[in-house]
This record gives C-alpha cells, structure tokens and sequence, in this order.
C-alpha cells in the first residue's frame, strides 16, 4: 500500500522533468495519489508539460492551465479541478518568478529593484499561495495538506538571490498564518526549504554553480541534495504521517541550514 493511497491532489507547477514539481509529483503517484497538474497558459508549456508527464510515466494525469496572477484564470482552474475530481486532499505550490535582471550577484542589484519587479515577484512567488488556498478550500471539505517550495534565502541573505529571498520571507509567513486560519477546517499548511537543485529556475539565480561547491563543503552530509529527496519529504507532509504537523518549515538541505561559518 502507498501512503498517499485513495488521495487526490492538485500540482503546480512542473516546469520540466528536472523542475523539483516534477520529483514531488514521480513520488505522490508511486505512492498512490491521483494528481492533477497546473500549467501556464499556451500550447508550447502544456506540451512541455505533458513530455515531462510522460517521462514520470503518468502521461494520462489531468491537466489543465492556469495563470496564478490572474484571479478569474485560478477560479477557472478550480472550477475545472472540481468538476473533474470533485473533493481533494492535497495541494503543492511550486511556484516562483522575479526578472532575471535582477537575480545577478552584483552590488547594488537589489538596492535598484523597481517597485513593479518587487511587486510581481511578490505576487507571484507569495500571493499566489494565498490565492490558491483560499480556491482550493472548498474541495477539501475532509480536511487536506498544503505545501509550498521555499529556500534559505528567506531568512538568511544570498547574495544574487536579491527580491527573490524577500518574496520567499513573505511566502513563509504566508504559510504559517494560512495554518493558523485554516486550522479548525483540519487543512494543515507547511513549506518544504529545499537546498540547490539544478531546475530551470535555479539556473536563473547568479552564482548558482558557487552555490553548489559551497553547499559541497559546508554542509554535515557533504554534498547537494537530489530532487527525489524532495518529493520524499513532499509525501511525508502531504500523508497522514504528518497529521500533526501544521504551520512548519522544513529543511531538506543536506543540513546546510544548520551550521555557522
């Protein structure tokens, strides 16, 4: 028996099959969830998508777009979600954008952040959850688990990871009052920080492949993590192992997060 057997949740969103949405979804379906998938609008990512789908060997899974910055587009999407699922008892945000203008590792990157890049990173990387939650409220009637992708740079400066690491901060507090509210419904809400992974998104960030040697020699475990470890502990909080579990933040991250200079 899987651990996720007879559930039925909603991810978004897979990028590509080496997106860290991808290793969480590979690992829900082998334990037994049935999934539907959020992509951006247009043909080329839903075919991108769907070629990801079918090397994770679930090529049939529902999918359907949707863009996380436009409310009228999520209530479609969960209109759709409904219609095709009727109740579920996951959802997983793997969602982030900011210009990449102004991911370099340069001084005074940040200082130079327009208000309309501050406001869509923030919009997009930390509103969305919100938004997304509140959607999907209805369909989990019996209670269900929110998880959502966050990374050190929430708490810690990372120098090139610049409004992105802001955006984060506020998708982490986000979090924690979503559980809070959404507590008496038995929806539990929780981010998972992963450490660097090569996904298309990473590869945005400057000085990712410093991140990575560092990461190498700093952390307890001596080495990067694997998006499959990921989607490990994605399964452990979006199970009923974690039925206690609410408001949280967990490190995947070889232990990086745990030691000083």
């Amino acid at each position: 028996m899987g651990l996720l057997d007879g559930k039925k949740g909603l991810i978004l969103s897979i990028a590509n099959s080496h997106s860290i949405a991808w290793f969480i979804a590979n690992q829900c379906v082998a334990q037994g969830a049935t999934c539907g998938f959020g992509h951006l609008p247009g043909e080329k990512m839903e075919r991108r998508v769907r070629r990801a789908m079918e090397e994770g060997g679930y090529p049939n899974e529902w999918l359907h777009p949707v863009d996380v910055s436009n409310d009228q587009s999520i209530a479609d999407f969960f209109a759709a979600a409904q219609k095709q699922f009727g109740q579920i008892d996951f959802l997983v945000h793997c969602l982030a954008f900011a210009n990449k203008d102004y991911l370099e590792k340069k001084e005074g990157v940040f200082t130079s952040t327009p208000r309309e890049v501050f406001a869509q990173a923030c919009d997009i990387s930390a509103y969305s959850l919100i938004a997304l939650t509140r959607a999907a409220e209805p369909l989990m009637s019996n209670g269900g688990s929110v998880i959502a992708l966050t990374y050190l740079g929430a708490t810690q400066v990372i120098p090139g990871y610049n409004v992105m690491g802001v955006a984060k901060a506020a998708l982490e507090a986000s979090a924690r009052y979503l559980a809070f509210d959404l507590g008496a419904k038995k929806i539990r809400v929780n981010t998972i920080s992963a450490g660097p992974v090569k996904t298309l998104s990473a590869m945005a960030v400057g000085g990712i492949d410093e991140m990575f040697a560092h990461m190498e020699r700093k952390a307890p475990l001596k080495r990067n993590i694997e998006g499959e470890e990921v989607g490990k502990t994605a399964v452990y909080l979006l199970s009923d192992l974690s039925s206690g579990v609410t408001g949280e933040n967990i490190f995947v991250d070889a232990g990086f997060n745990t030691v000083g200079l």
